[in-house]
């Protein structure tokens, strides 16, 4: 037989047909998903290129390449429509491209082989598309989002602050939760500075052998004092460091009782009495307790110890223990539904004292009763009681303040030339429904409060938020800033960042906005029988906006085209009508999200240039109104049948007809369902009120997924909590991310200049200073872990250059 004119058949390689086969299920997915999302309303996309292919999978599972060409125009149509629908936004294109790029590239292989003729179409093809996935796969690990200060706002000093060079200098103290009672957390130090800072080192590691936790919480920023370092543990210890070596002068312990709950201690605070004032100047030691600490417990108890010592001052106190109790006037409450859990605002010769209440409890909470106690004897100085002006100290025999009452439980600010206290409110409780609520309660909710300090009467207040259902709390320390007003002088303002997003900036003599504030209209559905929404909304337009305040379906992410899908769905189901949409009992979403925008970790005030630095989250949650009964069996099966990582949980609202239930807005996957970034930090020019620069800030290195570690620095921007501090050496320091770092950026272009491996993440914010004995700049953290991480610690870690 001759051979040479028989024609045998090439068989078909197998895994063109395999591939054919799962471009067919993918396809499958696709539409049955699509067909879904579109008859809510949402994108026709994926239903089309479902359609399309599940066409080309089945075509090519009978090894036609008409299949191959197929599944091309589907990605030549993605291409185009991920473009027109996300721009060059490079997380938005990820899940829209990369799974699609990745079969595109199997597609033209599959066209090469089933018809090697087709190759000058198939491997260009397979080429630009390995490329592109190539360069996107090298770009995961660079910040994108960013803005850039290529006009060099803030740059310039604008104002002549001394740089503080000698460490035995008054100027060099952080005596306040902000540094100095003006809370700008701006240090006058230049030893760290852009040129050398990449040289930190470890100076010193100390352990306080607190319990972190579940609800402990390592929250702590120190203080500093000549060579003395002063911290607080969540269970309330008080720790005197040396300032240069970090070893341990003294130990306080107050014994609280255990609390699992909520245990959080951000700081304690420093006084001197007015004759030791005069003595340092002679070079005098103070006597016993004429130098203090200040601190509260979560017993509801007031403290002042011998900062030398930490002995109790004598005589401090209206118990004859040593503490004043707090308790006092508030009436009965369970445990730990009062506590003090921020550092006391010495304002003069007063401490004010606010605290946090368990506000999702019940209506009848603990009162939001501001008080001033006398740092010589701790006796109570005025109370000012926001339900009931009429109260100014103690209340009358038998009555108490006014309960359920807004709350000042984060940090305030305090000037001395206008005598003024200033203190960011919480919302009346419980968070979530407002019908039971007073006019002094809708008055006071979600405000910025000016109180006289000799007298504790209210000068002004400014509120942020109308009707406030959202748990939408200020926390945010206010700062104090100089303000220019284009006659060539300042004007008193203040900053006030909120979790809605927004800045106000205040004229502080009076609370009158010096940025324009319009009221817009607001959504009006609200739960039948709550109160009535507030017909408008204060929006701060005259600042900028440092993220979005509303969401759309756009917005919707996932690490690939499938749970990008899945949160399409989700979001067209919620009930979401913009910003302030209230909560009824269909599923809605919370946006900004109640934990902000902006938290109690506040933002620092580059006094030299104008510079405000702010951290934010971005952090939507999803949540509904249940009725009373049925809701502690409603929310179980949410959590037994959770595939979000929602982290479901309710606030019991007693005293209303419904329990609010909310958790995370999460795709399947247990990621955000919303796109990166979910955490900035953005420097604002007040000088021009815009933008200078903005940074994603964070990585997933120490994220877990599913319970496996990422360990890759994708830097996606995290979301945060606690604040930066900055310095005359031209640096913000940060370490309130998910991953374990504490980063150093350029205040002139918020690059990343420096970070240092921490053994845990922080959730505090750190702060700096000249140590007396060697004149050596320490920056340092309290480092506990991150509340959405594993490890936790106890750590205390100094860092400095290294000793010449």
């Amino acid at each position: 037989m001759d051979m040479s004119t028989s024609h045998a058949s090439t068989p078909t390689p197998v895994w063109t047909r395999i591939y054919g086969v799962i471009l067919a299920l993918v396809g499958l997915a696709l539409l049955v998903g699509g067909i879904r999302l579109a008859s809510l309303g949402g994108s026709w996309y994926y239903l089309l290129a479902g359609a399309a292919t599940l066409v080309a999978g089945a075509l090519l599972a009978r090894a036609k390449i008409q299949g191959a060409q197929l599944y091309l125009a589907v990605v030549v149509g993605t291409v185009i429509w991920a473009l027109a629908e996300a721009g060059t936004s490079f997380w938005a294109l990820v899940p829209r491209l990369a799974p699609v790029l990745v079969l595109g590239l199997v597609a033209a292989l599959a066209m090469r082989t089933l018809r090697p003729a087709s190759k000058k179409i198939a491997m260009p093809a397979a080429a630009i598309q390995a490329l592109v996935l190539l360069a996107g796969a090298a770009s995961i690990f660079t910040p994108h989002g960013v803005v850039e200060n290529t006009a060099n706002k803030g740059t310039e000093i604008v104002n002549d602050i001394a740089v503080v060079t000698d460490a035995k200098s008054e100027a060099n103290s952080w005596t306040h939760y902000g540094r100095d009672a003006d809370s700008t957390r701006f240090a006058p130090f230049d030893q760290i500075n852009a040129g050398n800072v990449n040289k930190l080192e470890v100076a010193w590691t100390y352990r306080t052998g607190a319990q972190t936790g579940g609800g402990n919480e390592d929250q702590n920023t120190p203080i500093q004092v000549g060579d003395s370092v002063y911290l607080c543990t969540p269970q309330n210890k008080v720790i005197a460091l040396n300032a240069e070596t970090g070893e341990e002068k003294w130990v306080f312990d107050p014994k609280t009782r255990e609390n699992k709950w909520w245990s959080r201690c951000r700081g304690v605070a420093y006084y001197e009495v007015p004759a030791f004032k005069a003595a340092k100047s002679e070079g005098k030691a103070p006597a016993k307790c004429e130098a203090r600490i200040i601190t509260t417990d979560k017993d509801a108890r007031l403290w002042a110890l011998d900062a030398q010592t930490g002995e109790v001052c004598d005589g401090f106190g209206d118990t004859g223990k040593g503490y004043t109790d707090l308790s006092v006037g508030m009436g009965q409450y369970q445990d730990f539904y009062y506590m003090p859990t921020s550092q006391p605002l010495v304002a003069g010769e007063r401490v004010v004292i606010g605290g946090w209440v368990w506000d999702g409890k019940k209506t009848e909470q603990p009162s939001g009763v501001v008080r001033a106690y006398s740092l010589k004897d701790g006796s109570l100085d005025w109370a000012w009681d926001l339900g009931n002006a009429d109260i100014t100290k103690l209340p009358p025999e038998g009555e108490t303040y006014t309960k359920g009452t807004p709350n000042f439980w984060s940090h305030g600010a305090y000037d001395a030339k206008l005598d003024l206290i200033y203190l960011p409110l919480g919302n009346a409780t419980p968070d979530f429904w407002g019908a039971h609520r007073t006019e002094a309660m809708n008055k006071y909710a979600t405000t910025v409060v000016a109180l006289k300090g000799a007298t504790g009467r209210e000068a002004w207040n400014y509120q942020t938020l109308h009707m406030d259902t959202w748990d939408y709390d200020n926390g945010t320390p206010p700062t104090l800033v100089d303000v220019p007003d284009d006659k060539g002088g300042v004007t008193p303002g203040l900053v006030l960042a909120t979790k809605t997003h927004q800045l106000f900036l205040l004229d502080r003599t009076n609370g009158k906005p010096l940025a324009s504030v319009q009221e817009r209209a607001a959504p009006q559905n609200v739960m039948p029988g709550d109160a009535p929404a507030s017909a408008t909304q204060p929006w701060s337009v005259g600042m900028p906006q440092v993220a979005k305040m509303d969401m759309t379906e756009k917005d919707m992410w996932g690490a690939t085209m499938f749970d990008q899908l899945y949160c399409r769905i989700k979001f067209k189901q919620l009930a979401y009508d913009g910003p302030f949409t209230k909560l009824t009992d269909k599923m809605t979403l919370i946006y900004p999200g109640y934990y902000g925008g902006f938290n109690w970790g506040g933002h620092t005030y580059d006094k030299r240039t104008g510079m405000l630095i702010v951290n934010d989250m971005i952090m939507p949650q999803i949540g509904f109104l249940h009725p009373q009964e049925g809701a502690a069996q409603k929310l179980a099966e949410l959590k037994e049948n959770d595939i979000t990582n929602a982290s479901w949980a309710t606030h019991l609202q007693e005293g209303t007809g419904y329990q609010a239930i909310r958790g995370a807005f999460n795709s399947f996957l247990g990621l955000p369902c919303h796109q990166p970034s979910w955490g900035n930090l953005t420097a604002i020019d007040l000088n021009t009120k815009t933008i200078a620069w903005q940074v994603p800030v964070g990585t997933v290195e120490d994220s877990k997924l599913k319970g496996i570690r990422a360990s890759l620095p994708v830097p996606v921007g995290m979301p945060s909590l606690s604040g930066p501090f900055s310095t005359a050496g031209g640096l913000t320091f940060f370490a309130g991310t998910q991953d374990y770092y504490l980063r150093a950026f350029d205040n002139k272009s918020g690059k990343e200049l420096w970070k240092g491996r921490l053994p845990v993440g922080a959730q505090a914010t750190p702060m700096t200073y000249l140590s007396p004995e060697t004149g050596r700049q320490f920056v340092v953290v309290s480092a506990g872990g991150a509340r959405m991480t594993a490890d936790k610690g106890d750590y205390v870690i100094a860092y400095a250059l290294p000793k010449k």
